[in-house]
């Protein structure tokens, strides 16, 4: 096993990190807590996430509450609501906002008009003109009008999360006090039940998840990816998937849990090895991959549990 240092699509555990301050953990401990690396899904039987379905806007809260910190969670139903809001919660500390809209971050370059690509960020000042916020995608002290922050920050386009429009987190406190090692023993019958399935999740029509999901993504590979499906892969889903899965190993490892340790290394592996087959159309050896991935899913809930 071989730990991970370098970029990668983690804005969502970065900006946490950076919410809660000086004491909090490595986002690599954080995005482990939230159980993202804990199972994957095609959503609406298309779209390939190496996570399980619903872990996106839940985990947040996982992660916080795991840390021993609680925090107020609020959206709005409008822009003048959620400005109102905004400027009142950074008079406390940086402010969590997100899901936002990447395509509509204009200080990002290219970024012209939605993609339906979620981001999220560390709000630290705003008023009626102009917010200020730390990036994790590369830019500190970001700024943007504040009608465009608006803009992005209502993600009517980001379809996939449940989480009301101008979704944000603040007044972080910590209430009690916890290792990192606690948190992460803590932390792992939450996993189990990602990798499983759980049950109390209104999941939409066509959405599969577990092994069921990864041997469709082999048929979808060996059939011809669409050009959309392609991109999403390579350019994000293999990539964080991998790091999710590497950062899960080095976690297990660390709380003596050899055997589970091993098989998050295992799918690593596997899953980071796709992004050269992908990249270069090698689909025989992609599905072969995949078929070698699918099981590991209930492997790794059974030495767990």
């Amino acid at each position: 096993m071989h730990p991970y240092i370098g970029s990668g699509h983690y804005c969502y555990a970065n900006s946490l990190a950076m919410a809660l301050g000086p004491t909090a953990p490595s986002p690599s401990i954080i995005e482990v807590l939230t159980g993202s690396p804990f199972g994957m899904h095609l959503l609406g039987g298309r779209l390939p996430l190496f996570d399980p379905y619903g872990w996106d806007d839940r985990g947040i809260d996982d992660a916080i509450a795991l840390l021993g910190w609680t925090c107020r969670r609020q959206g709005a139903d409008d822009s003048e609501q959620a400005l109102a809001m905004l400027n009142a919660a950074v008079t406390t500390g940086p402010v969590l906002a997100g899901p936002l809209e990447m395509g509509l971050l204009r200080h990002v370059p290219g970024m012209a008009g939605p993609i339906g690509s979620d981001h999220f960020v560390a709000v630290l000042e705003a008023d009626d003109t102009l917010v200020r916020f730390h990036d994790p995608y590369g830019c500190p002290y970001a700024t943007l009008p504040t009608r465009d922050f608006l803009a992005a920050w209502r993600a009517d386009t980001i379809t996939f999360y449940h989480a009301e429009p101008y979704t944000m987190r603040s007044h972080f406190q910590q209430v009690r006090e916890t290792t990192t090692e606690a948190a992460l023993r803590a932390a792992l019958p939450g996993a189990v039940a990602w990798l499983r399935g759980r049950d109390d999740l209104a999941v939409p029509p066509g959405t599969i998840g577990g092994a069921a999901a990864v041997h469709r993504l082999a048929d979808l590979v060996t059939d011809g990816l669409d050009p959309e499906t392609h991109d999403h892969l390579t350019h994000f889903a293999i990539r964080v998937g991998a790091r999710r899965l590497t950062d899960a190993a080095t976690a297990l490892a660390s709380l003596g849990r050899d055997e589970a340790a091993v098989i998050a290394t295992r799918q690593a592996r596997l899953v980071g090895s796709l992004q050269h087959d992908i990249v270069n159309g090698h689909t025989a050896s992609a599905a072969r991959t995949l078929q070698h991935l699918a099981p590991t899913y209930d492997q790794l809930a059974a030495v767990l549990s």
